[in-house]
């Protein structure tokens, strides 16, 4: 039984409005702002970007979890042509890419563990 369901679905797309500014501001904009955040190792961060990104969003759409692979694969694809645009000026990354996808995974497996975990304990 979920008992918050809009919540989650506003978690989700507040993580996503997150994860694109942060990702498709330019460099130089985000330290103007005082952004100074996560780790130094970029693919670490697009990792855990996504991974957040699948937890919240299979809180948020349980029934929909192919979907939402597909959906956030797409995004980080997206995401990396954009970077690579004049207008942002940051460079396009194929291993960023891979990086989310792996995130994505990581997630899913994490969820399965605790999925596992709690029918047991039942």
């Amino acid at each position: 039984m979920r008992l918050h369901p809009i919540a989650e679905r506003v978690g989700f797309f507040g993580t996503l409005i997150a994860v694109l500014v942060l990702a498709l501001l330019p460099v130089h904009r985000l330290k103007e702002f005082g952004f100074d955040i996560g780790f130094h190792y970029d693919k670490l961060n697009h990792g855990i970007a996504f991974a957040a990104l699948m937890i919240v969003g299979s809180l948020g759409w349980p029934e929909r979890k192919m979907s939402l692979i597909i959906s956030l694969a797409l995004a980080g694809a997206a995401i990396e042509v954009l970077q690579g645009t004049t207008l942002i000026g940051r460079d396009l990354d194929g291993l960023d890419w891979a990086a989310d996808c792996v995130g994505i995974a990581c997630a899913l497996a994490a969820m399965g563990c605790a999925n596992s975990l709690v029918r047991r304990a039942a």
